[in-house]
């Protein structure tokens, strides 16, 4: 009976012993609360949910192309021998500037005729002093004098015309002609070399002299997306020289003729190009925004975080009360989210260092 008793009171001790290893852990053990410090405070930006109309975008492929009305195409007035050119493509000329020097037999033939029509002038001028010394002394008539007067004025207008053909020109004292530069700006195009013959009759342009301070892009717009542009739309335009850089302007004209080979319009948008980044010819992408019709709540895209096959933002209200809170987001324009449920005007959003935030409350 004795040992039963013992064995009784071992058992009883026992079970205090594995209640008391089982009972919760003491309070000094337990978990802080969440709480954002002053450093993460400095780190993180907190933006606010704002209603915006819903806006889409178009993107469009497009080139880079001089100013037509800051262009000059430069012909040969004379045909005749390329004895020099004086400057390449990509120059930047002044005007007046010698762009290339033409030796012409038409020059030569001008300077001949610049000869004769003074030498005519001379001649004239002289019989008509000589008519109207003789009316005076009654040896011959008023008709005389009159006739003599009319080949003076005869000489003049042609000595003025070959004259002005020299100022058109911009012929000098030799048979040589100097193409010269219109304008101040870049050669954007040149068609000439030395000792190249050149034909009078020759249609083609020497170069051409465009100012590119402001340059146009020429974009192609797809038929079923004509309705969706306007003159005075945003534009940016992105290219390969610069990816990193955006260009802004406007839409500001659009062509009405499509092109009947692509079927496609085209949409112009003038850009300043400041730095002379943009050169004719390079490739361009365009992206317009357009608007939707109808509101919804937004937030910066970059507060948007994708976790698990969902959206979340984490809504702050205070350092110690952020909530993170899954959202229906219908699509990211730049650095704009349109959300349709899940936050609401007015609401503060972490937007900057979020996912570090996240994952401390979530893990």
């Amino acid at each position: 009976m004795k040992i039963n008793i013992i064995s009784s009171g071992t058992l009883v001790l026992c079970g205090l012993s594995l209640l008391i290893s089982c009972a919760p852990k003491p309070t000094h053990e337990e978990a802080k609360a969440f709480m954002l410090s002053d450093t993460m405070m400095r780190r993180i930006r907190i933006d606010s949910v704002e209603t915006r109309p819903i806006r889409s975008e178009l993107t469009l492929v497009g080139k880079v192309v001089a100013d037509e009305n800051r262009v000059i195409k430069v012909f040969p007035l004379v045909g005749g021998n390329v004895e020099g050119v004086d400057v390449e493509l990509g120059d930047y000329v002044h005007k007046g500037q010698t762009l290339a020097s033409i030796r012409s037999g038409e020059v030569a033939d001008l300077e001949r005729q610049a000869i004769q029509a003074q030498s005519d002038l001379l001649v004239a001028e002289k019989n008509l002093r000589v008519a109207q010394d003789l009316f005076e002394t009654k040896l011959t008539s008023q008709r005389e004098v009159v006739g003599a007067q009319k080949e003076v004025e005869k000489a003049q207008a042609e000595a003025t015309r070959v004259k002005e053909v020299f100022r058109i020109y911009g012929l000098g004292k030799s048979s040589m002609y100097t193409v010269k530069a219109p304008i101040d700006g870049y050669v954007i195009e040149k068609n000439v070399n030395r000792d190249m013959q050149l034909r009078s009759d020759n249609a083609d342009n020497l170069f051409t002299i465009g100012q590119i301070s402001e340059v146009w892009v020429l974009a192609n717009v797809n038929e079923s997306d004509i309705r969706r542009v306007r003159p005075g739309m945003d534009a940016t335009v992105q290219t390969l020289s610069y990816p990193d850089e955006l260009f802004t302007g406007k839409v500001d004209k659009i062509y009405t003729v499509l092109d009947p080979n692509t079927k496609a319009m085209t949409l112009r948008i003038k850009l300043n190009n400041k730095g002379l980044k943009l050169r004719p010819e390079m490739h361009a992408t365009v992206t317009l925004r357009y608007e939707d019709g109808g509101q919804l709540a937004t937030v910066p895209s970059g507060s948007v975080i994708f976790d698990r096959s969902k959206h979340y933002v984490m809504v702050f209200r205070n350092r110690s009360d952020i909530e993170t809170r899954e959202v229906d987001v219908l699509k990211s324009l730049g650095d704009v989210s349109y959300v349709r449920q899940g936050v609401k005007p007015g609401e503060k959003v972490i937007s900057k260092n979020q996912l570090m935030v996240y994952n401390a409350l979530n893990n």
